[in-house]
């Protein structure tokens, strides 16, 4: 028929036009190994599953966890009349700004006083690694762009390595830590690699609750590392993920951040206050910035305020009023760190419990190491085969490398995950 479109006109997908889709070469992007694991979970018709990959903290019941004074507090905040809707500052609420440096230094911090230090709100944890990523390349030499390397701790976070990609800083390498034998941090090797490492590469550290092992540094160890960092001329970058569920104590979980800016060293840190607030939803990071001199302040918080207006323009402002609220109000403080240390006494107990259950069950090995790490992962040290044998034939699914949510753990699943361990390392696989 006259009316009919040209078969020459009508692309390789069928439509008319004769022109391909720009989008038509973009590739899926290979899935996170969570996002695999929730989804073989959820598939799982088991009525036993256990999921023990997540990153929130579950209450012994299961579910993600809201602290009450959280719930209060964010009741007042809606029924507050003088509060308005509007738009913060790009760099985020002055007063959350104001509290999340200080329990991350201390209040009598010798930097703050000295004003060598600024802090930027961001939309979680991920976007304050990025930002300080950005400020990086700026910060390093304006007249070369600075593009690496960036070491990682082997395991870390999968996500590190890309968000430092995403900054245009490609040359992202490794650092020794968790060591299998052992079973906990093995400082000879770390101060090996980063002994090799070029000057000015930047070391991103776990200042407290590393994930996704929960082994952490020594006082004494830290020392050790901060003195090889300052005479090899490196940059630390420390990360706070979950500030406050290790020790039950913003400030001393933040202890090691202290300790590098005694030390008169630059520093990034990345907090989250999404984890030791249960604000999930409303994901509330800080990236905190520590510089040698006061006359630096000025241009860095510029350059902190053009990255942050291409990235996000302005971070949202409720989660953060919570914190700020909590942080600067002496009765409301001392209620959230009730809440926040019976959280971490209960994650404690959980793996104390698991630890003797394991050894009355008669589990091969030593598992000392359990209680050894803290906040809310932990890694047990079991290996591929016997991860893939819990998830195929017990239904417990735990990341590749072995590290679990300790918190998922409760009364009702324990006695079950603890000999499904038992038997993934006595089976024959």
């Amino acid at each position: 028929p006259g009316g009919s479109v040209d078969e020459k006109e009508v692309n390789q997908n069928g439509h008319p036009g004769g022109h391909l889709s720009v989008f038509s070469d973009t590739h899926a992007a290979a899935l996170s190994t969570e996002i695999r694991l929730l989804s073989a979970f959820k598939k799982d018709t088991e009525t036993r599953k256990v999921y023990l990959a997540g990153r929130e903290y579950y209450s012994e019941k299961g579910k993600t966890f809201e602290l009450r004074l959280v719930g209060k507090i964010k009741q007042q905040i809606s029924a507050d009349p003088t509060l308005h809707p509007e738009y913060p500052s790009s760099l985020g609420l002055v007063e959350f700004i104001r509290q999340a440096t200080q329990v991350a230094l201390g209040r009598n911090s010798r930097t703050i006083a000295e004003n060598r230090v600024f802090g930027v709100q961001t939309p979680g944890f991920n976007a304050a690694v990025r930002l300080g990523a950005e400020l990086l390349k700026h910060w390093y030499d304006v007249s070369a762009a600075w593009c690496g390397p960036v070491y990682l701790s082997v395991p870390c976070d999968d996500s590190l390595a890309s968000i430092f990609q995403a900054a245009g800083i490609p040359d992202i390498r490794q650092y020794y830590y968790w060591d299998e034998e052992q079973r906990g941090v093995c400082l000879e090797k770390l101060l090996a690699d980063l002994e090799r490492a070029p000057e000015r590469s930047v070391v991103v550290l776990s200042a407290s609750a590393h994930y996704p092992t929960g082994a952490d540094f020594s006082q004494d160890q830290w020392a050790v590392i901060t003195q090889l960092i300052m005479r090899r001329r490196l940059f630390p970058f420390l990360l706070l993920p979950a500030q406050a569920l290790c020790y039950g104590d913003l400030e001393r979980d933040a202890w090691p951040v202290q300790y590098c800016a005694s030390q008169g060293i630059e520093v990034l840190c990345a907090q989250s206050f999404s984890h030791c607030f249960g604000l999930y939803g409303e994901a509330v990071g800080h990236l905190l910035c520590i510089l040698k001199h006061s006359s630096f302040l000025l241009s860095m918080q510029s350059q902190a305020d053009k990255i942050v207006r291409s990235l996000w323009a302005q971070p949202s402002a409720g989660g953060a009023r919570v914190v700020a609220t909590v942080l600067s109000n002496s009765a409301h403080l001392v209620e959230w760190q009730g809440e926040v240390k019976r959280i971490v006494k209960r994650c404690m107990l959980i793996r104390a419990v698991l630890r003797e259950k394991l050894r009355l069950l008669g589990t091969p090995g030593c598992w000392d190491h359990l209680t050894q790490q803290g906040g809310l992962f932990c890694c047990t040290g079991l290996n591929g085969q016997q991860v893939e044998f819990l998830s195929n034939c017990r239904h417990v699914y735990l990341l590749p490398s072995g590290c679990v949510n300790v918190s998922a753990i409760n009364s009702r699943n324990l006695d079950y995950i603890a000999e499904s361990i038992r038997l993934a390392l006595t089976t024959s696989l």
